[in-house]
């Protein structure tokens, strides 16, 4: 149920990180790659490390996931080098960790579209290839921000929350479509995002051990498996869920 050959994923953010963990796992299940980033170098040689016998080349692309002509573009590109899309991974984001009262409108704006209109506009762009192929899996990368309060990251919180509800919404517009959307939401894991986190509050590290059952910071290779299972048809009848990828981080006391 979890080969993917035959498939095309994109996966924005997808040239490092997590991104470059769950695309990596989509395609050694056999599927064509597609990675969407602002950094051309960095996502061209991600995209080296995805080459697999009997698949497509990877394939890298440049542009701005918040912008809709770049969105176009992005698409046309992979239209064009792949026919069409079956998987969209919207991974695209960025963080700003102040505490409210010192953001400024220019930067809430900026975080909320980095981290929600882009998933939006990435979404409503794959709709028609995917509807076009029958159906697809759409799986927008939330955060445990959008569950519990934090005093520095309001807008980021705020965004993640928002894909959260875009992702049901999304879910039942286009059940008829046979297209799965869904949410994951990453717990702790060490990533440069995260590493930044522990430079800029105080006892994070500690905090985060001793609330985590499985006693440790998650991988990025942690959310393969999530991703490989929303993308595949072992999850055709899963829609519109936010799975916590936390190693227990949301469930205890």
């Amino acid at each position: 149920m979890t080969d993917l050959t035959g498939k095309v994923a994109l996966i924005t953010g997808g040239n490092g990180g997590i991104g470059l963990a769950m695309a990596t796992a989509l395609a050694d299940a056999g599927a064509a790659i597609a990675l969407v980033g602002r950094n051309a170098d960095k996502s061209a040689a991600a995209a080296a490390t995805l080459a697999r016998d009997g698949t497509p080349a990877p394939m890298a692309i440049t542009g701005d996931m918040a912008d809709e002509a770049s969105v176009a573009a992005a698409m046309a590109q992979l239209a064009e080098r792949f026919g069409g899309l079956d998987m969209l991974i919207n991974n695209a984001g960025a963080n700003d960790r102040k505490l409210p009262q010192d953001y400024s409108l220019a930067e809430w704006n900026t975080l909320i579209s980095s981290n929600l209109t882009s998933a939006f506009l990435v979404s409503q762009a794959a709709y028609p290839l995917m509807a076009a192929r029958g159906g697809g899996k759409i799986v927008n990368i939330g955060s445990l921000m959008s569950t519990f309060g934090t005093p520095m990251s309001a807008p980021y919180a705020a965004a993640k929350g928002g894909v959260v509800q875009m992702t049901k919404a999304l879910a039942t517009a286009w059940a008829a479509d046979n297209i799965q959307v869904n949410a994951i939401l990453p717990g702790w894991i060490d990533t440069e995002m995260t590493v930044t986190a522990r430079e800029q509050v105080a006892g994070l590290n500690d905090r985060v051990l001793a609330r985590t059952p499985a006693g440790r910071w998650g991988r990025p290779e942690d959310l393969g498996g999530a991703a490989l299972f929303l993308c595949s048809t072992a999850s055709d009848f899963v829609t519109g869920i936010s799975l916590p990828v936390d190693g227990g981080y949301s469930c205890a006391a």
